[in-house]
This record gives structure tokens, C-alpha cells and sequence, in this order.
């Protein structure tokens, strides 16, 4: 009974995370330059945006990696400020 339990459980998580899944850096990095960001470099894994409304933001991490949570809403946030 138990092992039928913790395979439920097992099933429930990798569904939740399926159904949750971060973006990559890659993916908010083309959001960015979709809506007019342009990435001004830097130094080691941060990227550096600027927007001609002179909203800026700073993005690290490798291109292939998990963006963090609050990297997402705060790209949503600078994108929304953009329009």
C-alpha cells in the first residue's frame, strides 16, 4: 500500500513540474529584443538591456540554464513598463 502511495506522489510532482516549467534564458532574451531591448554586453554570464524608454535590466546566466522565477516576472514587469 505504501509503495502505491509514494508512486502517486512520484507521478504528482513530475506532473506539477512538468505543467510548471521555467523558462531558458535563451527564451526571455528573445522577449527582450522582440520588444525593442537591446543588449548593451557584459561581463562573464550578465547581459545587459537597454530600451529606448530608457528602461534597463540586467539578465545572468548560461543561454541553455533555467531562468530563475523572479528573472521571469521581471521581465514581464520591464516589458509591460516598455509599452
Amino acid at each position: 500500500m505504501t509503495i502505491f502511495l509514494m508512486l502517486n506522489l512520484c507521478v504528482l510532482v513530475l506532473l506539477w513540474y512538468c505543467l510548471n516549467v521555467l523558462k531558458k534564458i535563451r527564451q526571455l532574451i528573445k522577449m527582450l529584443e522582440k520588444e525593442g531591448f537591446i543588449n548593451r554586453g557584459g561581463k562573464g554570464s550578465d547581459r545587459n538591456f537597454l530600451h529606448e524608454k530608457w528602461i534597463s535590466l540586467t539578465i545572468f546566466g548560461k543561454l541553455g540554464g533555467d531562468a530563475k522565477s523572479y528573472q521571469e516576472k521581471l521581465v514581464d514587469q520591464k516589458i509591460k513598463e516598455s509599452k
